[in-house]
């Protein structure tokens, strides 16, 4: 898919913790040559893809309806998971799958121009903030973990704000939290992009479809970290992608 990035991160870091990961074009779905039925997870890369024109995502995520769309409709209702990165994420809210409360129907959620107006690259913290079956049990609630971002269109922007707002937190859709190195929900730089709760991430209903800002992938090792954690906890890309090794073991796909 031209313009993506970290797929190659991503594609390590899934072997790193035991997977079989496969890259898949999305030509080989038109062709149908590859079917999503055969795989356990999808995981949607960060990156420009077709060079973010029109807006971040939309050209992607149209190809992949074209293409794709039934079966991935298909692939989610059973469960599995499906996680986007950064232009991920953009695509993912482009196919209506974020936050799933229309299914297709109705977007709620944007991803809009930064605050700041421009690129920011560089660390930040989140925290997790949700029960969400495939993370909770392997991160902990009080602890902000240190990840990269890269990106110029990353706020989250909720239609009818107030009440979406409050409908992602209480069933738990909103995954993580931008914080700044003590776990205090914060304004920038720590939230980088100025999105509405400090949300870096968030789920589906059924906690199953995940689309995140920031590049756990680029941060397997505890060697890249730059703080404290260097000597203690794993960093959060590693715990990311056990999470989802283990999700996908107990579901059995």
């Amino acid at each position: 898919m031209e313009g993506t990035n970290n797929e190659y991160e991503a594609f390590q870091s899934f072997k790193r913790v035991g997977v079989e990961p496969s890259y898949v074009h999305v030509n080989e779905l038109r062709r149908k040559s590859v079917s999503l039925e055969d795989f356990s997870a999808i995981f949607l890369p960060g990156g420009f893809s077709a060079g973010d024109y029109i807006r971040a995502g939309v050209i992607l995520a149209n190809r992949i309806a074209s293409s794709s769309l039934p079966d991935l409709r298909k692939f989610i209702d059973t469960g599995k998971p499906v996680i986007g990165v950064c232009n991920g994420f953009q695509v993912l809210c482009e196919l209506g799958f974020l936050p799933g409360w229309n299914y297709e129907n109705q977007r709620e959620i944007v991803l809009g121009q930064n605050t700041s107006n421009r690129y920011e690259c560089r660390y930040t913290y989140i925290k997790i903030t949700s029960k969400n079956k495939i993370f909770a049990s392997f991160f902990k609630e009080s602890e902000p973990y240190l990840v990269p971002v890269a990106h110029a269109e990353g706020k989250i922007q909720i239609q009818k704000k107030d009440k979406n707002q409050e409908r992602l937190l209480e069933q738990g859709q909103v995954l993580f939290r931008y914080s700044d190195p003590d776990g205090n929900f914060g304004t920038y730089p720590w939230n980088p992009n100025g999105s509405d709760h400090d949300i870096a991430a968030i789920s589906n209903e059924d906690g199953n479809v995940i689309g995140l800002m920031p590049h756990p992938e680029r941060m397997f090792y505890r060697y890249r970290n730059t703080d404290k954690a260097i000597f203690g906890e794993p960093a959060i890309g590693e715990v990311f992608f056990k999470a989802v090794k283990q999700y996908i073991a107990k579901i059995g796909y």
